[in-house]
């Protein structure tokens, strides 16, 4: 087995498991945290849970990744998986809480309304699914890129070198981005790294990773471990081993390459048509961000192969995912994020493990903020009251609840402008204001702080290239404007799966 392969996609890894197989069920001691329920030292039949989160993977990146594509073969994937907000902190914060932005307080990368700092403030930390699974007898491993602002070195109320609530193993870089030159947060202790082959961030983490795997095996006890790669965001830095493949792969052109949408938005429909340079650069761009990835591939390889060695593999659930996606030329957008666009918000989601059926496809509109409630009911413990996602344990059974949520919202604050980002967008890149988006299974609904409207039905426009929100009637427009506000103010399961109905 190679060893220390790491994972650097927008993607994310989990161990999940079907409740059926797993023996365990719904704790009913009462509401606790993220995740919930009395503590519990014994395994009792829990899965394991193994999480890899990348950071903007599209889905035009799969292609090129054999161990994801195999696992979309042995397990489920979702089709309708949105993000809160095609942006790093935003998203993470909701995958850690189960929360929408505007319960987590986390809508950009920095302060004063994103970043570290706010979540930690928010107090955001006692209260995510390593808590909730730490709570439940659980050993919790981080690795990699945790959140927009976290430096390893800092000092945060007074604890130096600060290590968050709920983690037993913790081994966190700052600015991972280059994979070389960085400094990892190895449980309160800064540990540098230089510019060898062997300093490579993603294989570093992939291989703290099997070590983990191998130590909690050996102790007999559930355990969920977290890989956040930085990978493929820019610069997109490729394994040694992986420069200079890829050389004559094509740019995908989808019908949105290079094209406006009909009655475009102010903050779009000035973009002129795309130089050959500019698509030139794109290619190049693409190339480079699939040569990133193929460490991420041999990562999930690489520790399910662990996961096997350690005889746990069909105790663990393993899911692949990412924070948000990437648009690489649509809607004449040079590269970037942050847009209401299915290219940003709409990324890969996929699940395996014992009970989860073999090539299946999910249609039911799920969101990044129903990971931590699906990680606490696989611990056997229950989500918190105030806890917005849903458990996605009944559609791994194949079960689709009749209450299902129909909608996902996002939620995006802008213009970025600020210099510190590594995530403003350059210019012709698409940064648009302050906008509300609903998704659902059919269309896409954008309501933006300046008055500007889109919807876009996806069953007939797939590719969102004709916006009718002007041929709505002025009832469905009420109805649709009712909906997005009753998300962007919902709090909790039991309220936002009714405005999601």
């Amino acid at each position: 087995m190679r060893q220390g392969r790491g994972m650097t996609v927008v993607a994310v890894v989990l161990a999940l498991v079907c409740t059926a197989c797993w023996g365990g069920g719904s704790d009913d001691s009462g509401d606790s945290g993220g995740s919930g329920g009395s503590r519990d030292s014994g395994s009792k039949g829990r899965p394991n849970v193994v999480f890899v989160l990348t950071d903007d993977l599209s889905e035009d990146l799969v292609r090129y990744m054999p161990q994801v594509r195999k696992m979309r073969d042995q397990g489920m994937s979702f089709a309708n998986y949105t993000v809160t907000d095609s942006l790093c902190c935003p998203s993470r914060s909701s995958i850690f809480t189960g929360k929408y932005p505007h319960n987590t307080g986390v809508f950009t990368n920095e302060p004063p309304d994103g970043g570290f700092d706010v979540f930690h403030r928010r107090k955001n930390e006692e209260r995510t699914f390593a808590t909730a699974l730490k709570e439940r007898g659980y050993r919790t491993a981080m690795m990699g890129k945790y959140l927009n602002g976290y430096q390893p070195g800092m000092t945060v109320g007074g604890e130096k070198d600060y290590v968050p609530p709920g983690w037993d193993d913790w081994r966190v870089a700052g600015n991972g981005y280059p994979e070389y030159h960085y400094t990892l947060n190895e449980n309160g202790k800064k540990v540098r790294y230089g510019k060898k082959p062997e300093d490579y961030l993603t294989d570093v983490v992939s291989g703290k990773g099997q070590d983990f795997i191998s130590d909690a095996a050996g102790d007999g006890k559930p355990f969920v471990l977290d890989i956040s790669t930085f990978t493929p965001h820019g610069p997109a830095t490729p394994a040694p081993e992986d420069r200079g493949k890829f050389r004559d792969v094509p740019l995908p052109r989808p019908p949105s390459f290079d094209r406006l949408p009909e009655d475009a938005p102010d903050w779009l429909k000035g973009e002129k048509p795309l130089a050959e340079r500019e698509k030139q650069r794109i290619t190049r761009l693409h190339r480079k961000r699939i040569r990133s990835v193929q460490s991420v591939d041999r990562m999930v390889g690489d520790l399910r192969e662990r996961l096997e060695k350690e005889g746990v593999l069909d105790e663990t659930v393993f899911v692949f995912g990412s924070d948000n996606g990437f648009h690489m030329g649509q809607y004449r957008l040079t590269p970037g994020k942050q847009t209401a666009f299915d290219s940003d918000v709409n990324v890969p989601l996929v699940v395996t493990g014992p009970g989860v059926p073999e090539g299946r496809t999910s249609d039911a509109v799920v969101s990044n903020i129903d990971l931590a409630p699906t990680f606490t009911e696989l611990g056997g413990g229950r989500p918190a009251a105030d806890v917005d996602g849903r458990s996605l344990v009944p559609l791994l059974k194949g079960e689709t609840p009749d209450d299902w949520p129909r909608a996902a919202l996002v939620e995006h604050h802008g213009p970025n402008t600020s210099a510190r980002d590594p995530d403003r967008p350059a210019r012709g890149s698409g940064n648009p204001p302050t906008y509300e988006a609903v998704r659902t299974a059919r269309s896409t609904y954008v309501e933006y702080a300046d008055g500007a409207r889109e919807f876009y039905d996806r069953t007939k426009d797939p590719h969102q290239l004709r916006n009718v929100y002007d041929e709505l009637s002025a009832d469905t427009r009420r109805k649709l404007a009712a909906r997005a506000k009753a998300l962007s103010e919902c709090r909790g399961a039991k309220e936002c799966t009714a405005a999601a109905r």
